[in-house]
């Protein structure tokens, strides 16, 4: 029998008891706030295929020592760990592959904890998760980004991924960022940068109060054009956004770019006291290396500017190399509850990971940084 209980909603849980849980290494995306808002704005939901079912260890006061960010997808959509193959195989054998377990973040892949409180006041994770899927009838779990390893003993696959990572190396100005580059690609990189006032654009930071709601009506007008050049619709809405800017204020950067017409591009980042997460981007008229500027370079000099050590600006755009992020793994669990399937997974992901180490060792030797001297 599962030692975790679900809840249907994060209202459920006191935000005092929830963010008193929080790892002291928790990106923003694991605050209360943030994934309340999700909730509040109808962009997770049983009609949206994401139905909130946040799994918890109870101590003998009825009070969280473990909370795991749980939802049970109805599809793959917003996952970023594609496993739409896996579906199309059950399909061919006449089965359903959903529902299942997604512990993660919507939206959101960023590495970062996948539970709040003591993994330790559980016996044994894995099986706990195991068994409240066979009790609620779900095809398996599935943990997407966590940053730590699960505990030794858990029966799911890890799968690898790889994302592309810029670290501060204590720099102290951009300028001095760019003196690590080879000379041709610092210069290319230049030639870049120039094309935005070449261009008659302006390009401006804001952070914190300084965000204002019709920014964010802005913004989400950029927001929404991504999609919709893609013949999609956005998963999240222009209420969640002014809700964050609202309640997390504090943790939000805000890149608007301008034109002659007024504004035209616009990206959102999410930052804390270690790093920047770039995470919401969009434009309504195309310039070139606008989006490098808005998306990358600004994001650096803002890390710089504050002494944050790390930015992760999203998922995949090996056009990021050139730009100075380098590779770095990333990892998923996945247990399956139909054991041949399960037996198959694994051996896939291991059949996978060495593909995904010489990818990210190639990408590595594409990085624009002068070679050290032997």
């Amino acid at each position: 029998m599962s030692e975790l209980i679900a809840l249907s909603s994060i209202s459920s849980i006191p935000k005092e008891q929830w963010d008193a849980l929080l790892p002291d290494n928790a990106a923003p995306f694991l605050r209360y706030d943030f994934l309340h808002a999700l909730e509040a704005t109808g962009c997770v939901s049983p009609e949206t295929g994401w139905t909130p079912s946040h799994l918890l260890k109870l101590d003998s006061e009825g009070t969280p020592t473990l909370v795991l960010p749980a939802y049970i997808k109805d599809h793959s959509y917003g996952e970023y760990v594609f496993d739409w193959q896996w579906a199309e195989a059950y399909a061919s054998y006449g089965m359903q592959y959903y529902p299942k377990l997604l512990i993660g973040i919507p939206f959101t892949p960023v590495p970062s904890p996948r539970w709040l409180g003591n993994i330790h006041s559980i016996s044994d994770l894995s099986v706990s998760l195991s068994d409240f899927c066979t009790s609620k009838g779900l095809t398996g779990w599935h943990m997407n980004f966590p940053n730590v390893e699960l505990p030794d003993g858990h029966q799911a696959s890890e799968r690898q991924g790889c994302q592309f990572i810029w670290r501060n190396k204590d720099y102290r100005s951009f300028d001095d960022f760019l003196a690590s580059f080879a000379s041709r690609k610092r210069k290319n990189l230049l030639k870049e940068r120039r094309r935005i006032p070449d261009q008659g654009l302006n390009v401006a930071r804001y952070a914190g109060s300084d965000i204002t709601p019709e920014m964010i009506d802005i913004f989400y007008q950029c927001y929404c054009d991504t999609y919709y050049r893609r013949r999609s619709h956005p998963y999240l809405t222009a209420s969640f956004f002014q809700l964050i800017r609202e309640t997390m204020s504090d943790q939000l950067m805000l890149v608007l770019a301008e034109d002659e017409e007024g504004p035209c591009a616009a990206a959102l980042c999410f930052f804390d006291e270690h790093a920047l997460y770039g995470r919401y981007w969009g434009c309504l008229r195309d310039y070139d290396a606008l989006h490098f500027e808005a998306c990358y370079y600004q994001g650096i000099e803002f890390c710089i500017e504050q002494g944050l050590t790390m930015f992760n600006p999203g998922t995949q755009g090996e056009h990021k190399i050139a730009r100075g992020f380098a590779p770095e793994f990333t990892r998923s669990y996945h247990w399956l509850a139909h054991s041949e399937f399960n037996n198959a997974i694994a051996q896939f992901t291991r059949q996978e990971a060495p593909y995904i180490a010489e990818y990210a060792r190639e990408a590595a030797q594409k990085l624009p940084f002068k070679q050290e001297s032997s």
